[in-house]
């Protein structure tokens, strides 16, 4: 998976934004407002950083080399993702879930929101 390809991923969902708080270097995607993926696109190995459960956070990192606790993050519930170390559709499946674990933790007007959208 190439920068271009995890921008446009993390674009084709629901409400998804693409935002530079952190300077012009850090593509950061959320959702009505909360960040679901963080990445600087031009670097290299291509890294993001994702949200996960806990528990499953832990388990990913024991599993692959390429996942690591979240890169200046909370490490209980962010991991980094070297994307070239994993097959592309585990990477998409990781995106798809930090994106589903932060629409989970909105309201539910925003939530229902979301689902007419």
């Amino acid at each position: 998976m190439k920068a271009q390809d995890l921008r446009a991923f993390c674009l084709g969902f629901n409400a998804a934004v693409e935002e530079f708080p952190f300077g012009p270097e850090t593509s950061v995607f959320k959702v009505l407002g909360k960040m679901f993926a963080l990445s600087a696109l031009d670097a290299e190995p291509l890294t993001v950083n994702l949200k996960c459960e806990p528990d499953l956070a832990v388990q990913l990192r024991a599993e692959h080399a390429a996942i690591v606790p979240g890169w200046h993050m909370n490490k209980r519930h962010w991991n980094t993702v070297t994307v070239g170390g994993l097959p592309d559709r585990m990477v998409r499946e990781l995106i798809e879930d930090s994106y589903d674990l932060v629409v989970a933790g909105l309201p539910r007007s925003e939530r229902l929101r979301l689902d007419r959208g």
